[in-house]
């Protein structure tokens, strides 16, 4: 049955000493609930389910933390620090971009939209301009339509070139 299980582990794993602590986690487990198993039933498919909920559980819990596993012999990874180097030079380039285009949309539009983007909640935005609620809406409406209308022709070139690269 350990032959099997161990297998299982492996293709769950596709590493031999995480198969090794899986077998073991899901040994400790039937050994804590082994009052839950049934008597007379199949007991490698208690004990594959138990294993692979452990794996599904694990898998997630490391997907939560963003664990770092450092393959490496000096853990250069782990030892690098927070010596983080952003390069936010394309993110620039689109701020700016996206800047340009929003001071093209219509100044009817231009304004409820950057006092909405700016945190100001629809009512306030109507009390401040001294305009209907719906006109407010429908005025943000038209601003994020036409702002999708030309991101999407500015980089309509970038986008073709990219598939076909």
């Amino acid at each position: 049955m350990e032959n099997i299980l161990y297998a299982f582990a492996m293709r769950l794993t596709k590493n031999e000493n995480d198969a090794q602590d899986l077998l073991q986690e899901t040994a400790y487990k039937a050994f804590k609930y082994r009052n839950l198993y049934k008597p007379h039933t199949n007991l490698r498919a208690w004990l594959m389910t138990i294993m692979r909920n452990t794996f599904i559980n694990n898998y997630r819990k490391k997907k939560r933390r963003q664990t770092l596993h450092d393959q490496t012999d000096n853990h250069y990874f782990l030892n690098s620090g927070d010596q983080t180097v952003r390069n936010e030079g394309e993110a620039n380039v689109t701020i700016g971009e996206l800047q340009e285009m929003v001071a093209k949309v219509e100044e009817w539009a231009r304004i409820p939209f950057l006092l909405h983007y700016q945190g100001f909640k629809y009512d306030e935005i109507a009390e401040e301009l001294d305009i209907p609620l719906g006109t407010v809406k429908s005025r943000i409406f038209f601003a994020r339509k036409r702002l999708k209308e030309m991101i999407y022709q500015h980089y309509k070139h970038d986008l073709t070139e990219e598939m076909f690269a």
